[in-house]
């Protein structure tokens, strides 16, 4: 058979005389039409879905390689700055030793009373008590509150803050109350609260 005798059988040829249930019985051309384009759409499929895949796996990629570039840079940046950081965590160890001096230790807590005891007579005040109160638990320090009263004017308040203040050990004043007493007197209840460094929580 020639392609004359395949162009004269297409001549007489309705698509409507097509049988799908005798595929067999069909022309040729009309076969061969049928088989490329079956096999244009099975090939199209499956290099869609094929190209699609890629491209899914593609962007991943692309996402982890600009992850791990930033990561790069990040470890780049720390590294040219190391000796600049190993320089700040020498300061910060230096500050925080400094820190760590002035927190008394146990066998200090008495002489701290003493002085703050000191103070307020040096003011003028009339130390009406001193009371130590439970420890608190912080991270790396422990609080120790001290509850204190004592009788005398307002100018000698201000003067034994400003004294307890520049103690050489942390101090610090919280929860203030003034009430008028005896004889002109005023009476003030304070905290003061200082700090001792934990050492359990340090190990």
């Amino acid at each position: 058979m020639n392609l004359s005798e395949l162009t004269e059988g297409l001549r007489d040829f309705d698509i409507n005389d097509l049988d799908f249930n005798n595929a067999g019985n069909w022309p040729l051309l009309v076969k061969l039409f049928v088989w490329v384009l079956v096999l244009g759409v099975v090939i199209f499929l499956g290099y869609y879905l094929r190209l699609n895949d890629m491209n899914s796996t593609l962007d991943q990629a692309k996402a982890k390689q600009e992850m791990l570039k930033k990561d790069y840079e990040n470890k780049a940046f720390k590294a040219a700055n190391l000796d600049t950081y190993r320089q700040q965590m020498a300061d910060m160890d230096k500050s925080f030793g400094a820190l760590v001096k002035q927190l008394p230790k146990d066998t200090e807590v008495p002489g701290l009373l003493e002085d703050i005891t000191h103070t307020g007579l040096g003011s003028g005040l009339e130390i009406t008590s001193i009371e130590l109160q439970p420890e608190r638990m912080a991270e790396f320090y422990v609080e120790l509150p001290i509850e204190i009263e004592v009788k005398g004017g307002f100018h000698d308040f201000g003067s034994f803050v400003s004294g307890v203040a520049s103690l050489p050990r942390i101090v610090t004043l919280h929860d203030f109350a003034i009430q008028p007493g005896e004889s002109g007197l005023l009476n003030m209840t304070i905290t003061a609260k200082t700090y001792r460094y934990n050492d359990k929580e340090s190990e």
